[in-house]
């Protein structure tokens, strides 16, 4: 017996992987449903040897589903995840907003999957950023052997984590310094990107 999946932000590259995935691990899947925003509304995405078609996020109806796997930004997921939840849907967020919850677990499975268990509260399981999720497989086992007091961690990111407009910003920048001709203009990043490292990722919080 398989599960009732969906994936929101299915046209996005983290939930065209995350479809990717479930169809290279063969996960058990009776049906599957794919969402993604209105502007995106009937874009066809890839699930294994399957072609799907999405459907509107804001309309959707969650009742019945097993699961979410949400891959939607924090603005969406705000809205439309406790809606899922409530509708019996289990959310999967891969946003940072449920991250600082004490009733959403946050969970590596590698590291504490027991923890799992308290998503019942919510119906909503968070997970940490990808240089978390790595970096707390490695340093799991050293914790338990000689308890880790302090972590100093820089991260270098790439561009992917902005998405597609981020990837096809640097894509366009890249193109334009060997061409000077082009004008692309800075519109994803604060700054130009290429060819650049710059102190920003995400949306900055109040105090910077």
């Amino acid at each position: 017996m398989g599960y009732r999946v969906v994936v929101a932000g299915a046209t996005g590259n983290v939930g065209r992987e995350m479809l990717n995935i479930l169809a290279e691990r063969e996960f058990p899947i009776d049906d599957i449903a794919v969402l993604a925003s209105r502007r995106s509304l009937g874009t066809e995405v890839s699930f294994g040897d399957k072609t799907l078609k999405t459907q509107d996020l804001a309309t959707f109806d969650f009742t019945g589903w097993d699961m979410a796997l949400f891959a939607v930004g924090s603005g969406p997921t705000k809205e439309f995840a406790p809606k899922a939840a409530a509708a019996g849907c289990v959310v999967i967020d891969n946003s940072s907003l449920y991250r600082y919850d004490p009733d959403v677990p946050l969970i590596v499975p590698e590291c504490n999957a027991e923890a799992i268990h308290g998503y019942s509260k919510k119906n909503i399981i968070a997970n940490p950023n990808c240089s978390t999720a790595q970096m707390v497989v490695a340093l799991k086992p050293l914790h338990d052997r000689a308890k880790i007091k302090r972590v100093v961690v820089s991260t270098y990111q790439s561009v992917s984590g902005a998405g597609k407009e981020g990837m096809d910003e640097l894509w366009d920048q890249t193109k334009a310094i060997y061409n000077p001709t082009d004008d692309v203009k800075v519109k994803k990043f604060q700054k130009q990107i290429a060819f650049n490292v710059i102190p920003h990722i995400d949306v900055f919080m109040e105090d910077g």
